[in-house]
């Protein structure tokens, strides 16, 4: 499986398919062209334990590192993982 971004004006998601399904998903609204906020994970309860939301935020992380943008993460899941992993708070906001 691997990791797609899908971004509007406005919205935008990094997910996971499998077999055409999405089985994984990361939401996000876009506050401004420097500013994304993760308001959403969900993991499909056949695919837990996998990793799968942390693969949805590294994509989103790298994303950011290439063009320039901070994430605020309201998601709860989000959120843990900055305030657990030093290395990646420099595209946080």
């Amino acid at each position: 499986m691997t990791v797609e971004i899908e971004r509007n004006a406005t919205k935008g998601s990094s997910y996971l398919k499998n077999e055409g399904k999405r089985v994984a998903e990361m939401t996000f609204s876009v506050a401004s062209p420097n500013l994304i906020i993760i308001d959403h994970t969900e993991v499909n309860e056949n695919y837990r334990g996998q990793e799968l939301g942390r693969r949805l935020l590294d994509a989103l992380i790298q994303k950011a590192r290439e063009e320039n943008f901070k994430i605020l993460p309201l998601c709860p899941y989000a959120r843990s993982v900055f305030e657990n992993d030093p290395e990646i708070r420099d595209v946080m906001k």
